[in-house]
């Protein structure tokens, strides 16, 4: 299954490469055939993971509630991340994404009810516009903290609680998105991100996300964390897009440290514990189709497929989202 994943992913990236490889900004067309089509009648939600790079005009919003399913090998998650976005002011936009969820465990106790995650504030700022016949991208930098605001200790009997990491982590992304005309006239829409988060320690008790037990009493350091996302958007309608996501992961070593007290004959007796999980790496594809009522509100649906690699299992996430802007 994996193998034929990769190879299936492998072959569309080829495909849409090979497609941009033909493609020409529109000043180096000079007598399309077909004509092409303009930017204003494509309409986009956006590829499932890739950030716009693009900014709201200020006052305006944007609302984009996801709806998925994490599924791993045993247990399985359902949750909802809801973008909300403002324009400030001019290239500036900034918003919050709040996340909720609940556990489903094969070998365990499920979550004993719905939980918040980490929710995340962010901030986006504009550096350059795409403009027709340039070969200058939309870029941007954006800014995200996401707040440790699901619980992850002191799980008790309930591990399938923890919903989220404990720590604070900063993010900083550089986002960018281009525009192509094939030689159909239809628009390929590019986005390439990455980014670089960074999280601090925080305090354990108990039963953890981290596997700890419920003697243990420590702090975790999450390891830095790097990611990077190329996505393709082709039009193939007005209202229809055709959206592919590529991604790649590495996460550095996370450090355990702290004492395990055991109690053998109702004699506390602490225990060093020092662990540490190795750094990871992994790779992902998420296949799409958006379809759009008109240029403000559209749907999106999806499946986000992580393949397992170093110290990494995989996923299958099933995804929709609505996207709204007003």
């Amino acid at each position: 299954m994996t193998n034929a994943w990769r190879r299936a992913s492998l072959g569309a990236l080829l495909g849409m490469l090979g497609c941009l490889m033909h493609s020409t900004p529109a000043h180096a067309q000079t007598t399309p055939t077909p004509p092409q089509e303009s930017m204003s009648d494509a309409w986009w939600t956006g590829p499932m993971l890739a950030n716009s790079a693009e900014t709201l005009p200020p006052g305006h919003f944007l609302f984009e509630p996801y709806l998925y399913d994490v599924r791993h090998a045993h247990t399985s998650t359902f949750g909802s991340n809801t973008y909300m976005l403002y324009g400030l002011a001019n290239r500036l936009s900034i918003g919050m994404i709040p996340v909720i969820g609940y556990n489903q465990v094969s070998h365990g106790p499920n979550s004993s009810s719905i939980g918040v995650g980490d929710w995340t504030l962010q901030a986006q700022y504009r550096l350059t516009e795409f403009r027709q016949g340039s070969w200058m991208p939309t870029t941007a930098i954006l800014l995200q903290e996401t707040l440790p605001t699901g619980k992850y200790d002191q799980l008790g009997n309930r591990p399938g609680d923890g919903m989220g990491s404990g720590t604070y982590t900063t993010t900083l992304w550089l986002n960018s998105q281009m525009y192509w005309w094939l030689p159909n006239g239809r628009i390929l829409r590019t986005r390439f991100n990455i980014s670089k988060s960074f999280s601090r320690s925080a305090r354990v008790r108990g039963v953890s996300v981290y596997g700890t037990d419920e003697g243990f009493r420590g702090r975790v350091k999450p390891g830095n964390g790097f990611f990077a996302d190329l996505a393709f958007e082709y039009s193939l309608t007005q209202r229809w897009v055709l959206a592919t996501d590529f991604t790649y992961s590495h996460n550095s070593n996370t450090r355990l440290a702290g004492l395990d007290f055991v109690d053998p004959g109702n004699v506390l007796v602490p225990q060093n514990v020092r662990s540490n999980s190795g750094s990871s790496t992994s790779f992902g594809v998420a296949p799409a189709i958006e379809y759009n009522w008109s240029p403000a509100i559209g749907v999106l649906l999806g499946t986000r497929v992580i393949f397992g690699g170093r110290n990494s299992s995989g996923s299958v996430t099933p995804a929709v989202a609505i996207n709204y802007v007003y």
